[in-house]
């Protein structure tokens, strides 16, 4: 009887080890936010002061970098990822990429091997990461499961369906693509529930 218990404690304690996958570099002596992404990071046609990272910002009540180039890939931001992310001493990068390569017919392989590229030279900083997922609904769903599979592998934080129910809603667009102020509010409240899960800003 005692082996069976000790069979089934041990069958669980391996169980809820692996939903608990470890996040790393969360206790790091990096000083600076960064948001890394493209025209949803920017903020493409957002009123001044209402890109999701500014938002998120005045949320956590932390200087926050917003380092998102409207039309970036994987690829492209890749390339400037040194200039922008690494020189700049990262406590926390949230990124959010791959609509672009979407759009651009560029392979899932090719953009989820760029994304992990990006997430282990940042991690190497000694940084924490915030993979975004941007799939909402039947739009980029074939991303859906790749991206939490690839936080789980790096060992990031993962926000899940970053843009569901937005790209699909015109009261939360500004255009057929990009949010407005209504919408980029909605993101910084998903981004904001994950990674205060994870970090008290209050520090």
């Amino acid at each position: 009887m005692g082996y069976k218990i000790l069979t089934i404690f041990i069958v669980v304690a391996f169980i809820f080890s692996g939903c608990s996958a470890s996040i790393k570099n969360l206790d790091n002596q990096g000083q600076n936010i960064i948001c890394f992404g493209d025209s949803i990071t920017k903020g493409q046609d957002a009123i001044p002061n209402n890109s999701y990272p500014e938002i998120l910002e005045k949320m956590i009540k932390k200087k926050i970098t917003n380092a998102g180039v409207s039309g970036d890939t994987t690829a492209s931001a890749l390339k400037r990822l040194e200039s922008a992310v690494l020189n700049k001493n990262p406590r926390l990068v949230i990124v959010e990429l791959g609509g672009n390569d979407f759009l651009r017919k560029i392979p899932k392989k090719t953009t989820l091997k760029n994304l992990e590229i990006i997430i282990l030279k940042i991690q190497k900083t000694g940084s924490a990461v915030a993979i975004c997922d941007i799939s909402s609904g039947f739009i980029f769903s074939s991303y859906r499961k790749n991206f939490k599979i690839l936080a789980k592998k790096t060992g990031s934080i993962f926000i899940p369906s970053l843009l569901e129910g937005v790209l699909d809603n015109p009261a939360l667009k500004y255009d057929h693509i990009h949010p407005n102020a209504s919408g980029y509010n909605l993101i910084a409240q998903r981004i904001y529930k994950e990674i205060t899960k994870y970090f008290n800003f209050d520090k």
